[in-house]
């Protein structure tokens, strides 16, 4: 492979002067040399081919030995030198202290098309930073990982990406509910890309330590690499760099609203700085509409990151953002304005969001009312989120009495609603009717409209572990299927209309389709 190498990030940051691959606290550096753990057979199980494109990778290499070798971990470029990064991170609300890339070791930087990436192994090996852990990963959380990241692109989410997914041919112990049953799993990598994988958790840090010369250092870095719009850092360039991070955090919240996606553990050590959805650990996609739910089984009790507080979440963790470059910038006021915009900008953007999911394009001062009214009717009863946003594109002007109808699969008791329930949904749509003579759009460029934005198809839950499933007695064919399927999300594909479905009645307590833990 003859890709166009950089090492920038290990070139302008500080490393760890400390060679040996062992558990400890590292300090004032960026990141540690560590070397992925060689397998017994590595086998890829699949590659995404547009990624490798971007990274000047030809079909004839994905194809070849060396690939194999390279994306498990088992061979390196010539001229590279893998790595882990260093951060911090709150976790669930509290200071977690070191945390760093356990299981994540970044191969090396390519540039491509005036693009540049990280490429990282996810599950090759223990780093100086694994703490207890062994640094591995098991076949359905990769699983579940390089499926997500390929789909959140394809909706128009922002994320990292994934190249390729492999079995290590190795077998990793995992207690997937922490419950104490313990079993050996499948081992298998995932190869991660991104611009960049420095999180909030990498400038907390070096404020926490008050290490105030490597946090200057790493944040004039991100400016420059990633942010040179800004222009030459300085406290001007680091308020601005704050103001870009908070849009661009809440930006990608808004998209998550928007498709039902909950990302399960918003720590920030899971933070993106470039405003990127990041780690596909516990993650799960709303099936009946509910503010409240959350698929982390460590979550359970409190909900902290249930699919409603996504955007206090967001907040919050900027706050810690922000007291971690206040040290840089030493100005309350101006930090304190830009978090105070991105709580107005979240009811703007919140609403815009709404109604382009519901096909409304003029503004009128009860859309508000409409979307709340609408939010409260969905809670009454198990309601398909996916399905009644892409069913209600059918909805034509003077359809009221239809409505339900036409919404009729999106409900999991559809034949069952109670009386009072069936009038609150009469109601609404009588709003919705009425609001729609409003606007200038016929029903055919609505549905069109509503059908750019609101997906048919999204990796549901049960989806992901039927792959998981097959894969575990040694078939990959779904793995691809749904691969192919969410590269067009907002199509029609008549021919997969068996996943635009509800989630299967055997689901809904099934562990990997209900539930799920941070065990992987």
């Amino acid at each position: 492979m003859n890709l166009n190498l950089k090492r920038t990030f290990t070139k302008e940051l500080p490393a760890d002067p400390i060679i040996e691959n062992s558990r400890r606290q590292v300090k004032e550096a960026c990141f540690s040399y560590a070397n992925p753990k060689l397998t017994k057979n590595p086998e890829i199980l699949h590659v995404s081919k547009e990624m490798a494109a971007a990274l000047g990778i030809s079909e004839a290499e994905i194809s070849s030995e060396k690939f194999i070798k390279v994306f498990t971990g088992n061979e390196m470029l010539a001229n590279t030198k893998p790595y882990a990064m260093c951060y911090g991170g709150h976790q669930f609300g509290n200071w977690a202290g070191q945390l760093g890339d356990g299981r994540a070791i970044n191969l090396f930087e390519v540039e491509h098309h005036d693009k540049e990436w990280a490429v990282q192994l996810k599950g090759a090996g223990e780093t100086p930073y694994s703490r207890t852990a062994d640094g591995l990963a098991v076949l359905r959380s990769s699983i579940r990982e390089y499926l997500c990241s390929e789909a959140m692109f394809h909706l128009g989410i922002p994320t990292t990406r994934a190249l390729s997914l492999a079995l290590s041919g190795d077998e990793v112990m995992r207690d997937m509910l922490y419950d104490g049953n313990s079993a050996y799993e499948k081992g298998a990598i995932v190869s991660r890309v991104s611009p960049s994988f420095l999180r909030f958790g990498s400038f907390e840090i070096f404020a926490a330590r008050q290490d105030h010369k490597t946090l200057k250092t790493v944040v004039d870095y991100t400016i420059k690499q990633h942010f040179s719009h800004l222009g030459t850092p300085s406290k001007d360039t680091y308020i601005k760099f704050f103001a870009e991070v908070s849009q661009r955090t809440l930006d990608m919240i808004i998209h998550w609203q928007r498709v039902g996606f909950v990302h399960g553990v918003m720590n920030t050590d899971n933070m993106s700085i470039l405003g990127l959805t990041i780690d596909y650990g516990p993650y799960g996609w709303l099936e009946g509409f509910d503010f409240g739910w959350t698929p982390n089984t460590t979550d359970e009790q409190h909900k902290r990151y249930r699919y409603g507080n996504q955007p206090n979440i967001g907040l919050w963790n900027l706050y810690q953002l922000a007291n971690a470059l206040y040290p840089l910038i030493e100005e309350v006021e101006a930090l304190e304005s830009i978090l105070e915009d991105y709580k107005t900008g979240f009811e703007k953007k919140s609403l815009e969001m709404m109604r382009s999911k519901l096909g409304l394009l003029q503004v009128d001062d009860k859309d508000n009312e409409l979307v709340k009214n609408l939010e409260n009717t969905l809670l009454l009863t198990e309601t398909d989120m996916t399905i009644f946003f892409r069913n209600l594109s059918n909805f034509k002007k003077g359809d009221a009495k239809k409505g339900l109808k036409i919404v009729k699969d999106a409900f999991y008791v559809s034949n069952d609603l109670a009386d009072t329930i069936a009038q609150q949904w009469r109601n609404w749509f009588d709003s919705y009717d009425l609001r729609l003579e409003k606007e200038l759009l016929s029903d055919a460029d609505r549905n069109v409209k509503m059908n750019a934005v609101n997906p048919k198809y999204v990796l549901r839950n049960y989806m992901a572990q039927l792959a998981i499933d097959d894969a575990n007695k040694g078939d990959y064919k779904l793995i691809d299927e749904l691969y192919q399927l969410l590269k067009q999300p907002y199509a029609e594909q008549q021919e997969q209309e068996k996943w635009f479905a509800k989630r299967p009645d055997w689901a809904r307590h099934k562990v990997g389709c209900s539930m799920l833990s941070c065990s992987s």
